[in-house]
């Protein structure tokens, strides 16, 4: 066994691990399984033995306290009226623009997004109350499902996100680079699904023969007449609805800070965030039930627990690729075939882009990053650039199908809406993340002026 060649080795690994993975095994066992399996045939009894200290190794790791930190702040957040008094705070500011309803939604999901640093959890949020307001004032059902699957896939971009955390484990890159590196790509592609709302609007506005407008009110809404925005609120009610939500906007600010002026590492501010977010909830929304504090607990040890347990796996399965020397095969190979460094990050972005749309973000990037990570710096491609491309290469396959979750999570809020609809909604919106990509490929300065400014 100890002839077999590495690289037809490593086809023959990652053939059975992709089987496992689309048997509708879940992720951690997808991968650890198959590792054992191989562990034991191909490695001495000495190594196979190590496997819980290897596994225990994978999650021992400071940097990665962020993550349940970090979930636990969007648990909390989860659980409160924030995200409605969000979206309508943000309403009342822009609902002159054309297609401000759905703007809003956008711009809610960008926030919101960097409170939980989920996109599942932030179109869950936004999207409950942001469809049906969308619906009741006569927006197309594509546009009112499409920006919440869009301004979900936000989620991980938007600082801080659980994607760029696990990329900066697996690859020993800085996580307070990849969250720095991230607020420029997240703010263009923000503005450019804001742009194709506003242009969607105006055009379906003049397709439409007869002015389209809906009675809101009794019950309904705010008063007085809507087509696409046309109600009015008082300088008093547009602060009122900002001020409410303007402590966790702040926090967001200060996330942001001490990360940037490197007073703090990733896993320090998630647990100052945690604690701040916590005793904002309580004096904001009174939130003192024991069946909310249970509900935060539950939300954060079940999807803790489920990261960490892939991380562990996947740290066993990329130790079994290195003990077999697959990494250093393919590695070498790649180098030797000496591709143009453009065609062969527009090879991993089509990758990524496919893997995307049939597993898990986390799963994906713990599976390939540490394989391709020596590739990339071989080719003189910056880390934290390649971070973020990917992170944003994994939105895309959040709200693309078969697997989107995004696409499902919408769904499941808006059960009347046919999925052909949702997928037309959102197609706009995945175009403008793969822009994001393109634009920062022309000018990776996008991504590395601001980490490259940081104090360390």
């Amino acid at each position: 066994m100890t002839g077999t060649d590495p690289t037809l080795l490593g086809i023959l690994i990652i053939a059975v691990l992709f089987i496992a993975l689309f048997s509708g095994m879940p992720v951690a066992f997808a991968l650890g399984v198959p590792s054992l399996v191989f562990m034991y045939l191909f490695l001495d009894p000495a190594q196979f033995d190590m496997t819980a200290l290897v596994m225990f190794d994978g999650v021992n790791d400071f940097g990665l306290l962020a993550i349940p930190l970090f979930v636990l702040m969007g648990a909390i957040v989860a659980v409160t009226p924030c995200g409605a008094d969000l979206y309508e705070g943000i309403h009342r500011w822009i609902y002159k623009l054309p297609g401000g309803l759905a703007i809003s939604n956008v711009l809610a999901c960008a926030i919101f997004s960097a409170l939980c640093g989920s996109s599942p959890a932030t179109a869950a949020a936004i999207g409950t109350m942001g469809i049906p307001e969308m619906r009741k004032r006569g927006y197309p059902d594509s546009l009112a499902c499409g920006s919440i699957v869009g301004g979900g896939a936000l989620g991980n971009l938007i600082p801080p996100g659980v994607v760029p955390i696990v990329y900066g484990i697996a690859t020993q890159t800085s996580i307070g680079k990849l969250f720095i590196g991230s607020v420029i790509p997240g703010i263009i592609v923000t503005a450019m699904m804001c742009i194709w709302v506003v242009l969607y609007s105006k055009w379906a506005r003049k397709r439409a023969a007869v002015p389209i407008a809906v009675e809101v009110g009794a019950g309904g809404g705010p008063s007085g007449r809507e087509f696409y925005g046309e109600v009015s609120y008082t300088f008093k009610e547009r602060m009122a609805g900002i001020l409410k939500v303007s402590p966790f906007m702040l926090l967001v600010v200060f996330l942001l800070v001490v990360l940037y002026g490197g007073y703090a590492t990733p896993s320090e501010a998630a647990g100052v965030c945690a604690i701040a977010t916590f005793v904002m909830v309580i004096l904001i929304y009174r939130l003192r039930s024991f069946k909310d504090y249970k509900e935060i607990l539950e939300m954060t040890v079940r999807e803790s627990v489920m990261i960490m347990l892939i991380i562990a796996s996947s740290f066993l399965f990329t130790t079994l690729l290195t003990k077999l020397y697959i990494t250093q095969a393919i590695t070498h190979s790649l180098v030797q075939w000496q591709l143009n460094k453009w065609l062969l990050m527009a090879t991993i972005n089509v990758f990524f882009l496919i893997m995307g749309c049939l597993l898990p973000p986390v799963a994906i990037v713990l599976i390939a990053c540490p394989i391709l990570h020596p590739v990339i710096l071989a080719y003189g491609f910056d880390p934290v650039w390649f971070g973020i491309i990917i992170t944003i290469n994994m939105e895309v396959g959040m709200i693309t199908p078969p697997f989107g979750l995004n696409l499902f999570v919408v769904k499941g809020i808006a059960p009347y809406v046919p999925m052909e609809r949702v997928l037309l909604g959102s197609l706009p919106f995945a175009i403008c993340l793969m822009l994001g990509i393109v634009a920062c490929s022309f000018w990776p300065e996008l991504i590395t002026w601001l980490p490259s400014k940081m104090i360390r």
